[in-house]
């Protein structure tokens, strides 16, 4: 499973693709804004950072704007994937930007319909949101476990599941049980997979036998 960290602060991005943990990076406007800079700039300083895939959202909502924001975002770095939204125009703009070579990550997926679409329509990555759907009731789980049925039933699909609104360790711990291709996280929920306090405990009781004994390794 690929790891994708979602944020526009560059600090947290080096950070963590400097631990060798970062295989991509996911934006959109709202962490954008957070980041008080220009969006041009942060996209640009972030595929410095990793060679990895950065999406980089669209803002306006008809084909034709998309379109050419697509196409000036595609031109800010070659590793720079297109996020459109998962709107007819949002697919007609994934489908004119495939043809033209550019990844596009298809976002605000809710549905395996939709996610069928998209897969239709071109599309290198589709984001569905299981966070939210939990958050109104319904397991976002089995939205991912139906989308990666449908795409492996037709081989010609080459559209990665990309799990997105991932919310705590378990979310991803099921995703890779499916088999999702990758997931894209906050940096707190990365930083969280490192603790069990089974570990804190084991370490703890280790360096306490070691510094009974005296010894340096150095």
């Amino acid at each position: 499973m690929k790891f994708f960290v979602d944020t526009a602060e560059v600090a947290e991005i080096r950070a963590l693709s400097e631990a060798g943990l970062v295989d991509g990076v996911t934006t959109n406007p709202s962490l954008i804004a957070k980041s008080g800079r220009k969006m041009a700039e942060v996209i640009a300083e972030i595929c410095e950072i990793t060679p990895g895939p950065v999406s980089a959202e669209v803002t306006a909502t008809d084909f034709d704007t998309m379109l050419a924001e697509g196409r000036f975002l595609r031109g800010i770095a070659k590793n720079v994937a297109v996020k459109v939204p998962l709107t007819e125009a949002g697919l007609s703009v994934c489908r004119s930007l495939a043809d033209e070579g550019t990844k596009v990550n298809v976002t605000l997926c809710f549905s395996a319909a939709q996610a069928l679409l998209a897969a239709k329509a071109g599309a290198a990555y589709i984001s569905p949101f299981v966070g939210r759907l939990d958050d109104i009731a319904y397991d976002g789980m089995l939205l991912i476990a139906d989308i990666l049925k449908i795409y492996r039933n037709y081989s010609y699909f080459k559209t990665e599941v990309l799990v997105a609104s991932i919310r705590h360790p378990v979310h991803l711990v099921e995703a890779a049980k499916l088999g999702a291709e990758v997931a894209t996280l906050p940096p707190n929920v990365i930083r969280q997979l490192f603790k069990h306090p089974l570990t804190d405990r084991g370490l703890d009781s280790f360096l306490a036998d070691w510094r009974k004994t005296g010894q340096s390794i150095l």
